[in-house]
């Protein structure tokens, strides 16, 4: 009766042992695994949501630019120092002085985000300012995620991984062309950033064509 009772009291040998922390280690890297992949996969979501509202912010900025300068070109106004037409003529500057776009798509496929190009600029869009690419206005690597930051006082302090480029339509010199008159400039907003769980930089973008008087 002792012999019987002695072998229903024993202990877990050493093989059933490791046996068991082998299959809480398994079951607990999956559980950590998955919980980051999903960590990352919402924090993605949320930059990717983040940085198309600042793409936006930028395209309207710029229709808002676009339909100021319009609007004053159509009332004959010549003269509007400090207005948001003239900041209009600051972008088409550097739309002319572009001949082409750069190559966005190289961007993943060399695995960082390239330097922007001297003749991209962004624009301030709690205030409609152009922002020249040099100083504060360079567009520099992001930190997290591509963004505009601002000041106190709505003044731009960095851009981060985000610019425009601007390219104007060809011009005609055909003054019975019906495009005479008339012309557009592309605008290529583009934004580049690392994320978490990517070996690849993402990137996002999108092209504003806005129309304007000429002539």
């Amino acid at each position: 009766m002792s012999l019987i009772n002695n072998r229903m009291n024993r202990g877990d040998t050493l093989i059933e042992v490791l046996f068991a922390v082998a299959v809480f280690s398994l079951v607990a890297v999956g559980s950590l695994s998955i919980m980051n992949q999903g960590a990352a996969t919402a924090q993605r979501a949320l930059e990717i949501t983040l940085v198309r509202q600042e793409i936006d912010a930028q395209a309207e900025a710029l229709r808002f630019l676009n339909a100021s300068y319009i609007q004053a070109y159509q009332s004959g106004i010549t003269n509007y120092p400090n207005t948001p037409a003239d900041e209009w003529h600051w972008i088409k500057e550097k739309a002319l002085a572009n001949e082409s776009v750069s190559d966005f798509g190289s961007m993943s496929d060399s695995g960082k985000c390239a330097d922007s190009p001297n003749n991209s600029f962004i624009l301030n869009t709690r205030s409609a300012k152009f922002v020249a690419p040099t100083g504060i206005g360079k567009p520099v690597p992001a930190i997290t995620f591509s963004q505009v930051l601002y000041d106190v006082s709505d003044n731009v302090t960095s851009a981060q991984g985000i610019w425009v480029e601007a390219i104007s339509s060809p011009g005609t010199n055909d003054k019975n062309d019906p495009q005479y008159n008339a012309g557009y400039i592309d605008f290529h907003i583009r934004a580049c950033w690392d994320s978490p769980g990517q070996s690849m930089p993402v990137t996002l973008g999108t092209i504003v064509r806005l129309y304007e008087p000429r002539g």
